[in-house]
């Protein structure tokens, strides 16, 4: 297997997917801006959304893929009764969840929006929303099970591509919305829980041949399954630190009016590296590091680290400088549009930019955590991430008056990469962290790479400044040519200093 291809792979679809969302989110900036009913969506949206983050973005994976793969490594029936048995429990666990948040849901809105409680109109529509969306929980941790048999046995496309239902059924349901004069919000929530359905049955047609599950009900869980459901909580806690510090984000946020809507389209933005520098190197290498890890394979365990790490840092160092300098044309070209402002796209470009020092540190979590996961060890990042958190809130709660919202990615971005300072020195007096000296000097190699980079586009910023301002209408045009010619001399110029090489990344 190769790193790199298997994450192009990834990233590819990915990418595609994170396409249509921009075009969903502009398409919501302009028929909905930063309205109560933007607020209210987002709100709505991002407890599902942010469980479908943790469940199918790696987190689900952390924790079955080392079981699943140790109990097929001894028999395939065993493989089989485990993955069975896994999917059984997390079907009952799952609907009596759903079950609960449908009755509670104005509980659930008071805890991640309390602020809501000072606009009814607004709570109550919050509280609608909610309800129709909350289901997608259930078909999208499932679809995450199914994700997580494809990815044990290498097979990535499938997993990767599911998330293209969601975006692509939002758009039509805003579309749709727009030709009948219908409720946007509403329809957008009804959409969210369709999509989970088609993602569902599209992972379940696509694993028959590697998988074909059976439902019980009424078994006894063996010692393998309970301590998989053991090491899960943490595991989700803790690989999707990020995704957390978020919606922490989102409940401070919902005491300033917009606030919520500026970090979900901030979010938005940054999010598309993420699962390029983090997600999709963290997903593909953990099936091997933890095949490698069973099978006490030291060297194969030191090389997919150091390829693992390179990979991470030679796609989230340049997203990090290219988000901090040109956050304000991104946001102003991408959703300055209709009813999105242009103090809303000021407010968003500097929440985008203060995301944008911490995007080297979202993606190493999620690498870093897997040499944990990898050995069956959930504990130690799940106490790095209740650090993290509590950091995250603090500073957030500390400063959030003084200076409104913006703390929240600013406190998201220091927590986190106070979270990979702990990690490496966790590992590192572990001797866990097997790095080799020759990261280090390709580290370098992309510093230089990324800083030619930055100045190329500092350079194409002020060059084309007049056809990036709001008032342009193709801005976007302009933008996504100045970011593919930047983009593709920052590959070339990693290529030729000898770092992007594809069989640098092989892991045979």
């Amino acid at each position: 297997m190769n790193l790199l291809s298997s994450a192009t792979v990834f990233s590819f679809f990915t990418l595609i997917s994170r396409i249509l969302g921009y075009l969903r989110d502009i398409l919501i900036a302009i028929f909905l801006g930063a309205s109560i009913f933007a607020d209210a969506f987002f709100v709505a949206f991002r407890l599902p959304n942010t469980f479908r983050r943790l469940f199918a973005e790696g987190t689900f994976n952390a924790a079955f893929i080392p079981s699943y793969t140790a109990a097929k490594i001894e028999d395939k029936k065993k493989g089989k009764k485990f993955a069975d048995d896994v999917l059984s429990c997390l079907l009952l666990t799952l609907i009596f969840l759903v079950t609960v948040a449908e009755i509670f849901t104005p509980f659930l809105i008071y805890i991640i929006a309390p602020g809501f409680l000072e606009d009814q109109i607004k709570f109550n529509l919050a509280v609608e929303l909610t309800r129709i969306t909350f289901p997608f929980l259930l078909f999208v941790s499932l679809s995450s099970f199914f994700a997580g048999i494809l990815n044990s046995n290498n097979k990535f496309a499938a997993a990767a591509a599911a998330p293209i239902f969601l975006n692509v059924i939002l758009i039509i349901s805003l579309i749709y919305s727009y030709i009948e004069g219908l409720d946007y919000s509403k329809q957008l929530s009804y959409g969210v829980t369709i999509a989970g359905i088609i993602q569902l049955v599209f992972l379940v047609y696509v694993t028959k041949k590697l998988y074909k599950p059976t439902i019980n009900f009424v078994f006894k869980l063996s010692s393998k399954v309970k301590f998989f459901f053991k090491k899960l909580l943490p595991s989700v806690l803790s690989s999707g630190v990020t995704q957390i510090n978020i919606l922490v984000g989102t409940i401070i946020a919902s005491f300033q009016t917009g606030a919520v809507s500026y970090l979900y389209y901030a979010d938005r933005v940054y999010q598309i590296n993420l699962a390029i520098a983090g997600i999709a190197v963290g997903t593909v290498s953990l099936p091997v590091l933890a095949k490698a890890f069973k099978m006490k394979n030291v060297r194969k365990i030191s090389d997919i680290q150091n390829k693992s790490f390179e990979l991470s840092l030679l796609f989230s160092i340049p997203a990090s400088f290219g988000l901090i300098l040109a956050s304000n044309e991104i946001i102003n070209a991408l959703f300055g549009y209709g009813s999105f402002s242009q103090t809303d796209v000021q407010m968003t470009a500097t929440a985008l930019k203060f995301f944008g020092y911490g995007v080297p540190a979202f993606a190493l979590i999620k690498i870093l955590s897997n040499f944990f996961f990898a050995r069956d060890n959930t504990k130690t990042p799940f106490y790095i991430s209740i650090f993290i958190v509590f950091l995250n809130i603090l500073i957030s709660i500390s400063f959030f008056n003084k200076i409104g919202f913006v703390i929240i990615p600013i406190a998201t971005s220091i927590s986190t990469w106070a979270g990979v300072f702990i990690y490496i020195y966790l590992l590192k007096n572990r001797k866990i962290l097997l790095l080799k000296n020759k990261l280090m000097v390709n580290f370098i190699k992309i510093l230089i790479s990324t800083i030619i980079m930055s100045s190329l586009l500092i350079f194409s910023l002020d060059w084309f400044s007049n056809y990036l301002q709001y008032s342009y209408d193709y801005k976007a045009f302009y933008l996504l040519s100045i970011v593919s010619f930047v983009g593709l001399f920052y590959l070339l110029s990693c290529y030729l200093l000898g770092v992007l090489k594809l069989k640098n990344y092989k892991t045979n």
